[in-house]
């Protein structure tokens, strides 16, 4: 996620609105669901009779009144009620019935509603069952067991309590919850499609599950790919499959994906990076766009609803089954991507909710407790350190024990094999209640419950939580407190997760900076086992590939993993992941094509997006332009994905970038459900032996040399820096070559070099005697012959072309090109 992705939407206390002159569909807010059947626990007990529920009035979520009402309904309960147990969260087959249990630490009362789908598409409650605080309540634990037909039955929590906004409550009793443990979230089936009266955010519940929609993994384990060895591909579910040209039975989908595995089998790729997953609102920006004649979307998904929960509508099921048919396509997706030996990192966004600022819906976090869900100022106003409206307040004990939780059933349960997390640096700033007042008083409270098996679960809610080591024995504290998020050296959620048992097995990959300033890229938290998104390898290959001067010594760093950023903290080169491009900002094509941002499309007056790309249009600006320019730009692509597989640390690729795609300049597509985004099956057939071709090779030419993914930062011995001639490598502001020989196992010796400079040269090779350099690669020329690979019948006539150059020991190079040469044994004349 990059500074400025969500432009003026996400900004705090500015509401969602349309910026064109078209037609606007604003979506009406979330629905009032109408009262059903109430019951209370001791009725449960008894016997049946009437019952009459008088419901308060109170807020929609920010001052708007309801009406008092009165609902009379017999008393038909199909279920039989018992206390339950406050673990574990969420609901929970056991026993015949199902637990469910959830925290709200402010609540003075809580009732758990069920609804059938026919019910929630009416907004009316099947069910409700009061919730006795003497009984079903453990500390801040709701907690409740229930035995009966749960057959297609959904559910959600009423919570009612304090609505003082600017105290931070925003308990509102006329709001059905999202329970943040639910492990499919029910609503709209479609995507993209409206809900009822046209509503965008229509009432949500939670599917009650069952044991009986079990999966049939086939034997599936986890792959344990090691960080050096792996090739990530970051991509998108729905834009991968989209576009007509798939051909896919099911496109857009889980499913799509699956259809199309054998493509990044055969590309090299052995791990995808999906962009968020977890249940979000896609209609969330929804309103007209004129300049395209659309609507504009939340396409990217960078707003979660549920963390559980997997994108109900990426699913070609749809909400058939109550979710558990997607569930299962999710599965099948990881298991087939197994079989062919790629790892699924999932792209989680634990630094905001969907729920937004002040002005936002009430769905889920915020109407059950949202002074301990989100970092709120004093005046109960919400830090924006996301950009988009709230920050999740990560370093709670309730919220990190939630995010863990949350990454272990992924693993567990889906067989995830690791996460890259969005705005990382968020999960390193204090919570909320680290600002209380010097020598404050605070109040834990520890319940021990004995639970299933006999095992002791300790529970700790503590509203007024600080992490400190001092104040956990109950001492005062002298000094200054430290503010909601400051940054912190150890910060109790990144060290809950390194030291996992489940978790510290899997990808960790931090985007090590957020909106609010901070910016840890090489200084990220990570007890050894976090990797990190190396903003600053994209920033300088960009420039010095595209002939920027004083960053030879620093291009030569990236290249051996960043060691100055990496070897110092005990980390390896595998902790850089090394990218050029990504969702965020422009594509590769339109790196080398646009020198500005064309983000007119987006709505919003070309504003948003960022205005440093550190991009050249090779002398033109858009696509139309010379073929000498185009010449150029095709040049520059591949001088970017060679440096990309040559240097040390994981190299990451965008969808798209393997046969050119280009979004027009467009550097922050997020709100675009159309061809921006989608993957264009047609321009790959077009270009497979071109571009495409040459990504292909490459990636095979990094997993059959040993030396281009070191387990350990490159020395003296293995590697030796060269100039224009042999071991004289320069280093001074005005020089645009970089050049270097690697000894590898496999391949012998290696000979990599690139010329950034606007004027052709003449290098002279390395005496390798008994041996004479040949071109493996060299992007000055066009396809075929940018790679000619042993097995190549016209690499005898390419390499003849270069005899007498290369019988001298010498190699031309062309301005803005790289080469890459193997040695071969010399033949006697």
């Amino acid at each position: 996620m990059e500074l400025s992705r969500c432009g003026s939407f996400c900004m705090p206390s500015i509401p969602v609105i349309g910026f064109s002159s078209g037609p606007i569909r604003q979506c009406p807010a979330l629905p009032q669901p109408k009262l059903g059947i109430s019951t209370r626990l001791a009725e449960l007990r008894r016997m049946r009779r009437s019952v009459k529920e008088v419901v308060r009035a109170g807020s929609d979520g920010f001052g708007t009144q309801t009406e008092t009402a009165v609902v009379e309904k017999p008393k038909l309960s199909r279920f039989e009620v018992s206390a339950g147990l406050p673990t574990p969260f969420g609901a929970t087959p056991v026993d015949g019935g199902v637990n469910f249990a959830v925290f709200s630490g402010g609540a003075v009362s809580a009732t758990l509603c069920l609804l059938s789908p026919s019910d929630l598409r009416e907004n009316t409650v099947t069910e409700q069952i009061s919730l006795d605080p003497s009984i079903n309540r453990t500390g801040d634990v709701w907690h409740v067991f229930l035995k009966g037909d749960f057959t297609d039955m959904l559910y959600g929590y009423k919570f009612e309590g304090k609505f003082s906004p600017d105290e931070g409550y925003l308990y509102d009793a006329t709001k059905i919850l999202l329970d943040p443990y639910a492990k499919a979230v029910i609503s709209r089936g479609e995507y993209g499609v409206l809900g009822p009266e046209d509503n965008c955010w229509p009432q949500m519940a939670g599917t009650v599950p069952s044991n009986y929609n079990e999966f049939d993994w086939e034997g599936d384990l986890p792959l344990k790919i090691h960080h050096k060895d792996l090739i990530i591909y970051e991509m998108h579910v729905r834009g991968f499959t989209k576009h007509e040209s798939s051909n896919c039975q099911f496109p857009g989908t889980y499913l799509g994906v699956v259809e199309k595995l054998d493509h990044l089998k055969e590309l090299g790729i052995n791990c995808i990076e999906l962009m968020p997953c977890h249940e979000f609102n896609e209609l969330e920006y929804f309103n007209y766009n004129s300049v395209l004649g659309d609507y504009r979307m939340n396409f990217w998904g960078y707003s979660t609803i549920n963390f559980f929960s997997p994108m109900i509508r990426y699913s070609s099921a749809g909400t058939s089954n109550d979710g558990s048919s997607a569930i299962n396509e999710f599965k099948l997706l990881i298991r087939e991507a197994h079989k062919r030996g790629i790892e699924v990192i999932m792209d989680v966004v634990f630094n905001h909710t969907a729920e937004g600022n002040e002005a936002g819906p009430i769905v889920s976090f915020r109407g059950i407790d949202n002074s301990v869900y989100y970092m709120l100022a004093p005046k109960g106003e919400f830090y924006n350190y996301s950009g988009c409206g709230n920050t999740f307040n990560c370093n709670h004990p309730v919220v990190r024990q939630f995010i863990v939780d949350c990454l272990r059933y992924w693993v567990t349960e889906m067989h995830v094999d690791g996460f890259r997390f969005d705005l990382a640096s968020i999960m390193t700033r204090s919570s909320r209640f680290f600002d209380l007042m010097k020598h404050a008083k605070f109040s834990f409270k520890f319940i021990i419950a004995e639970i299933n098996y006999n095992v002791l679960f300790i529970l700790c809610s503590s509203f007024q939580s600080l992490w400190d080591a001092i104040n956990v024995h109950g001492n005062p504290i002298d000094g200054d407190l430290l503010t909601t998020g400051t940054p912190l050296d150890s910060p109790p959620l990144i060290d809950l997760i390194s030291n996992d048992p489940v978790l510290r097995g899997v990808k960790l990959i931090a985007e090590a900076w957020d909106t609010g300033g901070l910016y840890q890229v090489g200084t990220f938290p990570h007890w050894g086992v976090w990797s990190e998104w190396n903003g600053k390898y994209r920033d300088i290959v960009r420039q010095f590939i595209k002939g920027t001067d004083g960053l030879s010594g620093a291009f030569a760093e990236c290249l051996c993993g960043s060691p100055n950023l990496y070897q110092e903290g005990g980390r390896k080169p595998w902790n850089s992941i090394n990218f050029v491009c990504a969702h965020d900002g422009f594509t590769l094509a339109d790196l080398v094509t646009y020198n500005n941002k064309h983000n007119l499309a987006n709505g919003e007056d070309n504003n948003d997006g960022e205005n440093h790309n550190n991009s050249w249009n090779c002398g033109q600006e858009g696509d139309f332009a010379s073929i000498s320019v185009q010449r150029l730009r095709k040049r520059q692509m591949r001088n970017f994905f060679l440096c990309l597989m040559v240097s040390q640390g994981v190299p990451m690729i965008y969808m798209g970038d393997e046969y050119g795609h280009t979004k027009g300049g467009n550097n922050n597509s997020y709100c675009h459900d159309n061809y921006i985004n989608y993957f264009r099956w047609d321009k790959k057939e077009e270009y497979s032996l071109d571009f495409y071709q040459f990504c292909r090779l490459m990636m095979k030419f990094r997993h059959e040399s040993e030396s281009l993914g070191l387990n350990s930062f490159p020395t003296s011995e293995r590697l030796q820096w060269h100039g224009h001639v042999p071991g004289k490598p320069d280093w001074s502001e005005t020089s645009r070559f970089v050049a270097f020989t690697l000894i590898d196992s496999v391949q012998g010796e290696i000979y990599i070099a690139f010329n950034t400079s606007h004027l052709p040269i003449t290098i002279t090779l390395p005496e390798r005697p008994g041996h004479r350099w040949e071109p493996l690669v060299d992007t000055g020329k066009s396809a075929p012959f940018d790679f000619i690979p042993a097995d190549d019948p016209q690499r005898g006539m390419a390499v003849s072309q270069y005899a007498h150059f290369l019988n001298a020991n010498l190699y031309p190079m062309i301005s803005y090109s790289s080469i890459i040469l193997l040695l071969s044994p010399e033949i006697a004349v």
